[in-house]
């Protein structure tokens, strides 16, 4: 049985990530101890709310460098929305902060023009082939909630787009870190499909 961790850094939808989890067979511990998200062998990252909080937590908490360990050491690793976000190298809400610099760009806000947040479900439209795609139709449609897209330096690492005033990065793909902008746990059975994709995919490489 695959140790898992959830990262509980005062997000609040850790309960319906753990839910939809054990739906699907696995157990996963939801944890604030760094010392057991060092120790897991699968990590999850899910997030809601705004990227500066939720990184000052992090640092209050400990989880910055658990968070660098597991992911320099290639374990399987998945970031949900915020989680997605603050992999990046820097943020624009919250005034402007540094994020956890793993995948190379920048978070800033939708575009005018286009109501803020985007919520709802939305197409994701698969950019390249990857596991956690696997009997998930192209252009299957995600729930979303976010104000903020992450603009990834690296295209290539964007498996996954979505249209909203422009078009942005909705999964992306780093060996054995995944993270996607949209809320797996909320998105009906696709997402579960995605979220078993990926926990069978942990299972493999982990």
């Amino acid at each position: 049985m695959l140790m898992i961790a959830i990262i509980d850094y005062g997000a609040s939808n850790l309960s319906s990530v753990a839910k939809a989890i054990a739906s699907l067979g696995y157990q996963a511990r939801t944890t604030s101890d760094p010392k057991q998200v060092t120790e897991a062998e699968v990590v999850i990252l899910p997030g809601v709310g705004a990227a500066g909080d939720a990184m000052g937590k992090l640092h209050k908490w400990g989880m910055i460098e658990p968070i660098q360990q597991v992911i320099a050491e290639n374990r399987p690793f998945l970031g949900i929305c915020l989680g997605l976000q603050v992999l990046l190298s820097a943020t624009e809400e919250s005034g402007g902060c540094q994020c956890l610099d793993l995948v190379p760009g920048k978070v800033v806000r939708l575009p005018a023009g286009v109501k803020v947040p985007h919520m709802g479900w939305n197409q994701v439209k698969q950019k390249s082939f990857h596991p956690i795609f696997d009997r998930v139709p192209d252009e299957a449609n995600f729930y979303f909630v976010h104000s903020y897209y992450g603009d990834v330096s690296d295209k290539s690492l964007v498996i996954g787009e979505t249209n909203y005033g422009l078009t942005f990065c909705s999964v992306l793909a780093k060996d054995n870190l995944i993270a996607t902008q949209f809320h797996l746990e909320k998105s009906g059975l696709q997402g579960l499909v995605m979220l078993h994709n990926f926990l069978k995919f942990a299972s493999v490489t982990s």
